[in-house]
């Protein structure tokens, strides 16, 4: 998040407009930031009380203020209010910070971009940050902040003055991202691409699209659709982006079709070398991050750029510094007292595709002639009836990468662990928690470890325990 000038975020009385609260202590006040968690809150920020489904935030107020809250939104029948505290009251806090979003999308004069699709989205997010950010100040929803609470928020701590934002969008199921798009109101919004996640909720990838394709129920009139042009929905998901409006389709991909095409790539352990040609634009750029899917990902980013009239070859200057972010492929090598050795850090979620490009860019890594390639893999969640064999077919691509000894946990998992060849299994076991010590007494020095799975199925724990073998990691490829 980027707070281009000095200027409060809210004031008091912008607040109560947009809320219809009912303030104690006046008017005469101001937050400089939003937060929904205590323990997040600093000086100056607009506590909102939301009950969630595992925590409610009115019995937080207190510690809210106590980090320095200036004020809180909570429910006419919050009853832990000192006369200290400056408290808002509203019928539902929540509703109050989508009107809060909604407030704040109405005062930007700048250009709005919205991000979704079934791998990639909070990376092609912090890329296309980072890209316009080099043009004019620009604002990005933080970390995953992508559902029907963390869109609103991420609104409301959009600065007034912004010059660019841009929006991660997600969902588990039909019609979520349809309201969450109406509220962002995008001048450009991306499909990173459709794939088959969450399968437990849809009946086909082609309803995915269609979820997916909600994104253009926000667009901006004469708003400008971004489609991955090599994935099979593209015609489909342009035919709706052109029926709600859109005045241009931009295709990226390998496609020869591809409005953004790539022309080359040339793939290095730490980052990737493009040629290009972005709408007809011919350019040479460098993604500081390795993998096939971050170059795709980066044809996305500049067909925006050029799309919304930013600056490309500062856009492309700006791709050269990425690093992947924590549980995204952020790379640490720990140093033991007999070596080194390498861990890839993909533990925030996972699916078939983006397992896929794990898989591949562990292969592509680099071992020393006595290490080796190894996964450690937890479930893929939500894939529906077809999970077993969604699971089991990684064997293929495990094979093809040359990856060298492979440890999976989970209910899931197990289907892969029957469809290896008992040389390659290091171990299956039904929890992360059981596997940990397993996979930290198999690290050798030179080898090169890449962990991954779904968040529930608690894959970072691991990452952890491989790092603490060496109490001062270093992170590698810019991360």
């Amino acid at each position: 998040m980027t707070r281009p000038t000095d200027l409060p975020l809210w004031t008091g009385a912008e607040i109560v407009a947009a809320t219809g609260g009912v303030v104690s202590g006046g008017h005469d006040w101001h937050a400089t930031g939003v937060a929904i968690d205590s323990r997040t809150t600093h000086d100056g920020d607009l506590f909102v009380a939301i009950a969630g489904p595992n925590h409610d935030g009115h019995r937080f107020v207190a510690d809210a203020f106590a980090q320095g809250a200036s004020a809180a939104i909570v429910r006419h029948d919050f009853d832990g209010a000192t006369p200290q505290m400056r408290i808002v009251r509203v019928d539902d806090p929540l509703e109050a910070l989508r009107r809060l979003g909604v407030a704040a999308r109405a005062r930007m004069q700048g250009t709005v971009v919205a991000v979704t699709g079934s791998v990639g989205k909070t990376g092609t997010k912090e890329a296309l940050r980072a890209a316009l950010h080099r043009h004019r100040a620009t604002h990005a929803s933080t970390a995953s902040l992508n559902n029907h609470w963390g869109v609103p928020l991420s609104l409301a701590r959009m600065p007034r003055d912004s010059g660019y934002a841009v929006f991660e969008v997600g969902m588990n199921h039909a019609g979520e991202i349809g309201p969450l798009a109406r509220l962002i109101r995008p001048h450009a919004a991306i499909v990173t691409t459709v794939e088959p996640v969450h399968l437990e909720f849809f009946d086909s990838v082609t309803s995915i699209a269609d979820a997916k394709a909600e994104i253009f129920e926000g667009l901006e009139r004469d708003g400008i659709a971004v489609l991955n042009r090599d994935n099979p929905h593209f015609d489909r998901l342009a035919a709706v982006a052109r029926a709600s409006g859109a005045s241009q389709v931009v295709g990226f991909g390998e496609s020869e079709a591809a409005d953004a095409r790539l022309i080359k790539a040339a793939m290095n352990e730490n980052c990737s070398c493009i040629s290009a040609d972005i709408c007809g634009q011919a350019m040479t750029y460098k993604v500081g991050a390795p993998g096939r899917h971050w170059v795709v990902n980066s044809l996305a980013v500049l067909a925006a750029v050029s799309a919304v009239g930013a600056d490309l070859g500062l856009a492309g200057l700006a791709l050269a510094e990425l690093s992947p972010p924590e549980g995204r492929g952020q790379r640490t090598e720990v140093a033991t007292r007999d070596g080194s050795f390498l861990v890839i850090d993909e533990s925030y979620n996972a699916n078939p595709a983006s397992m896929r490009a794990a898989i591949e860019l562990l292969g592509a890594s680099p071992v020393a002639r006595s290490g080796r390639r190894v996964a450690v893999l937890g479930d893929m969640l939500e894939m529906g009836a077809e999970s077993p064999s969604f699971h089991a077919a990684l064997a293929h691509s495990i094979a093809s990468a040359g990856v060298d000894l492979v440890f999976c946990c989970g209910a899931n998992m197990k289907a892969l662990a029957d469809a290896l060849p008992v040389a390659l299994l290091g171990g299956w076991t039904e929890d992360s928690a059981q596997l940990s010590d397993t996979v930290v007494g198999a690290a050798r020095p030179g080898d090169v470890f890449m962990v991954k799975g779904s968040l529930g199925s608690r894959m970072a724990p691991i990452v952890q325990a491989l790092k603490e073998l060496d109490r001062a990691p270093r992170r590698v490829n810019g991360g």
